[in-house]
């Protein structure tokens, strides 16, 4: 029977024969589910938000799988088509703003709230373009920006309940939030690909020394034109949390969470990653990034 899905993610990978498949994460009414599609060249088959009709599947194990000659790709489908709303899309602006409102509240440093609010409008309109990965979680257009607002919407929950307010500075964290995946604008491109400096350099230690001359920038004029000894460790404080917002070294982290904002920052990040895999993974599908199969209720 001929199905018609739309395409949540795609990963472009390479067979043991050195032959070209693709790895989809489709969904239709009945759910989700990944299916590898063989024969599909780079350049070629369905991206993602775009329709794919299946003739046949074929399923071992689990696993499913079809060749190119299998797959109608279709078109990209208007607000009113049944399977257009199974694509999540960029949360909207004004949510950001409202977001953001309730963050800089807590804020005590007003140098640091107003650069704070500039750099959250400069990055919405950039983040709403950007996947947050190829296919692990957010992995769409848009993904970066729903991931960050994840993040920060979680904190405004948080932060007011954190058992030790004292040893926090939410600023630090707000900060590292919005920065922390900032590499991956260079990482990908809006498609999804990875470029070459994913590659050479990675997401993290972009986003790290981005965020770094960024600061060292507004502190040097907040200092009056010369970067003090206790702005300088300032900063090393906020750029440690993107360092170490992988959480552990086998995770890609090259160093571990030392401060209590870094920890806290770790967390949300995993909360908003693995909720995302839980959301976009078919029923009784191994999600190989949570090492489980998950069952949907």
């Amino acid at each position: 029977m001929r199905k018609e899905y739309i395409v949540l993610s795609r990963q472009d990978s390479v067979a043991r024969n050195n032959s070209p498949f693709v790895m989809l994460k489709i969904a239709n009414e009945e759910g989700n589910l990944s299916v590898s599609v063989f024969d599909v060249p780079k350049t070629g088959g369905p991206k993602v938000g775009q329709l794919v009709t299946f003739i046949s599947m074929r399923d071992y194990q689990g696993k499913k799988s079809a060749s190119n000659m299998d797959m109608v790709v279709g078109k990209f489908p208007s607000e009113d088509h049944p399977l257009y709303h199974l694509v999540p899309r960029p949360v909207k602006r004004e949510v950001w703003d409202a977001t953001m409102r309730q963050l800089l509240s807590f804020c005590q440093s007003e140098d640091l709230a107003n650069f704070i609010e500039q750099q959250a409008a400069t990055l919405y309109p950039l983040y709403s373009r950007y996947p947050a990965a190829t296919s692990v979680h957010h992995a769409f257009p848009g993904g970066l920006l729903n991931h960050t607002w994840q993040m920060l919407h979680l904190l405004e929950g948080v932060y007011p309940v954190y058992p030790y307010p004292d040893d926090i500075k939410v600023e630090r964290i707000i900060l590292s939030i919005l920065f922390h995946d900032w590499g991956k604008v260079c990482e990908y491109n809006v498609e999804g690909e990875r470029t070459e400096n994913g590659y050479l350099l990675g997401h993290i230690y972009m986003s790290a020394n981005y965020l770094n001359n960024l600061l060292r920038d507004f502190f040097t004029e907040v200092d009056g034109g010369r970067l003090s000894e206790g702005s300088k460790r300032e900063i090393n404080f906020i750029v440690h949390c993107v360092l170490a917002h992988h959480g552990t070294l086998e995770f890609g982290s090259p160093v571990l969470p030392c401060i209590p904002e870094a920890q806290l920052l770790n967390y949300l990040d995993n909360i908003s990653a693995k909720s995302d895999i839980f959301n976009t993974t078919g029923n009784m599908e191994k999600a190989f990034a949570l090492n489980t199969t998950v069952v949907k209720g």
